[in-house]
């Protein structure tokens, strides 16, 4: 917890293994995710699964765990890079070897609020070379700017391969800030949810958000409400996840929406309606394993765009975005 508010802007990690066994890293005890988890200043708070994949809800964002891939983001002054050589050494002892690493995440609102390893985007990157195998030595770290100072996309790579990426699911990150006061206080528990679980009351705000409309009709949802406020949910649809989180307090409120998709085609529409359930003032756009292609959004107006290419992750691309009513966005 930052002095000034509380941190939205989550960090994310994405593994890859290869092993030839079918369950993998679905294999990992709940005890053991809740040993990982205490390292990171987190836990679970809601858990599902299908035939693909299991999805937690955590108190500080989410964990998605596929046979041979997972990723984590977390929240608030959480360590999440303490959590790379636990998971590394359950990994190994489930026989699976790893194969590529992706670390993303924005410009924190409170960055002097964060403890290490994240203190710096320098301080991050020297800690994966250090706990990560000698085995993925292609290696990139790169900061993609935007027009102002204040929204940057970090990401870092590793992979054993200089070329390994073949072409898989797409996946989107989105973060918003400044939220439209009266999207943002569907996410405050209203009079009569103060003595829900935190299930129920998850429930009443995805109905009253439209969060299903982002995150489609066929997705299973799995939401939980924090007390006073916040939300987070996880969608299941077959092997694809989509996942919502959202800081309401005004001053520093937050959503951020993620998803994986297997047509390009596919993100126009979902930006359109994402940005209509959240109707933010500022947007940031970055998706990673698609073609290099820039995204219109109806009712906002891009200002910056920016791309690199990562061994073993393909062309990541970063736009950002404001409302078209705003007609003024500080460079500072």
């Amino acid at each position: 917890m930052a002095v000034s508010g509380f941190e939205g802007f989550e960090k994310r990690l994405e593994l890859h293994f290869f092993g030839d066994d079918p369950i993998g890293l679905r294999r990992i005890s709940f005890k053991t995710l809740d040993h990982i988890l205490a390292a990171v200043q987190c836990v679970v708070v809601s858990a599902v699964g299908n035939a693909h994949f299991d999805a937690y809800v955590l108190s500080e964002s989410s964990l998605f765990l596929y046979p041979d891939k997972l990723v984590i983001k977390t929240c608030g002054t959480t360590g999440l890079l303490h959590s790379v050589p636990l998971l590394l050494h359950h990994a190994a002892a489930l026989g699976l070897k790893l194969l590529r690493c992706k670390y993303t995440r924005g410009s924190f609102i409170f960055p002097d609020a964060q403890l290490s390893p994240h203190t710096s985007f320098k301080e991050e990157v020297f800690f994966l070379d250090k706990n990560l195998p000698a085995s993925l030595r292609h290696r990139k770290a790169r900061v993609l700017p935007s027009h102002s100072s204040r929204h940057k996309w970090h990401v870092y790579s590793a992979s054993s391969k200089a070329d390994d990426f073949t072409g898989g699911p797409i996946t989107v990150e989105v973060c918003m800030t400044e939220l439209d006061r009266t999207v943002a206080d569907r996410f405050f528990r209203w009079p009569g949810e103060a003595g829900m679980s935190g299930h129920e009351a998850g429930r009443e705000m995805t109905r009253r958000a439209g969060i299903a409309d982002a995150a489609g009709p066929l997705a299973f949802i799995c939401e939980f409400a924090f007390d006073p406020c916040g939300y987070s949910m996880n969608g299941l649809h077959a092997d694809r996840y989509s996942t919502i989180h959202v800081t309401p307090e005004e001053g520093y409120s937050y959503a951020s929406y993620e998803c994986v998709l297997t047509e390009e085609s596919e993100i126009q529409s979902l930006l359109n309606k994402v940005n209509a359930v959240f109707r933010p003032g500022v947007m940031s756009v970055s998706v990673t394993g698609g073609p290099e292609a820039w995204i219109e959004i109806t009712g906002m107006s891009s200002r910056s765009r920016a791309s690199e290419t990562f061994s073993g992750a393909g062309v990541v691309t970063y736009q950002t975005f404001v409302t078209e009513m705003d007609e003024e966005w500080s460079s500072a």
